[in-house]
């Protein structure tokens, strides 16, 4: 089952704790179902749970003719439509224009009517995600969308959602092939709303996934920075050694000063000490910074050695 199903699930499961409540979930998803008119309802969606709400709360409220459909995909999970149709005229009219609607009305609209208690928003919004919405598996990404075939009721909503309090931002809105897309692509945009129209299980699983990321990324960090560190600490120790080399190729250990004489041959045997380690190895130990001092001299010898070798 797809993540969108299991909030679908999820959200399905939350029974309104009045007769207003659900009044206003059955508005979200008759509204924002693509064929709401005073001639034809029809929902159609893939989730089963969002048909069997949608049926129950309609013949609750307005016991309707109903039909059902289903055409259903096998080895897919029993992906495929479910189609919910009122089957008379007379009720699609009378259900219509109690949610306020007249045939009159140029373009069809959010009628707060049906939501004049804030306390509905919640509900409302949650039948028009089981209508209309879908999101992301948290593993793979961020993303809610609310697919609306309407632009005025797309930009209606967008609206409403701005004036809820509790969100933090406004959804955007766009346009693909001919419908109105409102989307969140971002987890705390995205938890906030699931959060709000009752989908806690599913927000508690985008949480642990962000986190999850977010470990693992400052994981990757640390790491790179550490490899990075071991690849700088090798190509130095590798110029000191080469270094080191060169000049007892050409002088002789035995030409350099006792305290480079000891660090050199410490170097040698050590290629992958640290610095700190170096020091901590001589007798008498000393600090990071006077082995770096000391190296710093081998180099330098190793170059005027060089610079001072005849031509052939």
């Amino acid at each position: 089952m797809s993540f969108s199903s299991e909030v679908k699930r999820e959200l399905a499961s939350v029974e309104p704790d009045s007769r207003d409540g659900k009044y206003a979930e059955l508005y979200g998803m008759a509204l924002f179902s693509g064929r709401f008119s005073n001639r034809e309802i029809v929902f159609k969606t893939e989730n089963r749970y969002s048909a069997s709400r949608f049926e129950r709360f309609l013949s609750e409220l307005f016991n309707p003719i109903i039909e059902k459909k289903s055409d259903l995909k096998l080895n897919t999970d029993s992906k495929g439509l479910y189609r919910i149709s009122v089957l008379m005229s007379e009720d699609c009219k009378r259900i219509f224009e109690d949610f306020g609607h007249s045939p009159r009305d140029i373009k069809l609209r959010i009628n707060r009517a049906n939501i004049a208690d804030e306390s509905l928003y919640a509900s409302f919004l949650r039948g028009v995600f089981l209508s209309c919405g879908s999101v992301t598996d948290p593993d793979k990404g961020y993303h809610l969308e609310l697919n609306v075939q309407r632009r005025a009721l797309a930009e209606n909503l967008v609206h409403l959602i701005g004036e809820i309090e509790v969100f933090s931002s406004k959804p955007k809105l766009s346009l693909r092939n001919g419908s109105s897309v409102i989307y969140y692509k971002d987890n705390d945009g995205i938890c906030e709303f699931l959060g709000y129209i009752g989908a806690g299980n599913a927000v508690m699983k985008l949480l642990a996934a962000s986190a999850y990321k977010e470990t693992m990324n400052l994981l990757n960090r640390r790491m790179n920075s550490e490899l990075a560190n071991i690849k700088k600490t090798s190509d130095a120790s590798a110029r000191q050694i080469h270094a080191i080399k060169k000049i007892i190729k050409r002088d002789g250990i035995e030409s350099l000063p006792a305290e480079l004489r000891e660090l050199a041959a410490l170097r040698l045997d050590n290629p992958d000490m640290s610095l700190k380690e170096l020091g901590e190895s001589l007798d008498p130990p000393i600090s990071r910074s006077g082995v770096n001092h000391r190296l710093q001299k081998l180099l330098k010898l190793a170059e005027t050695s060089d610079k001072e070798c005849p031509k052939n």
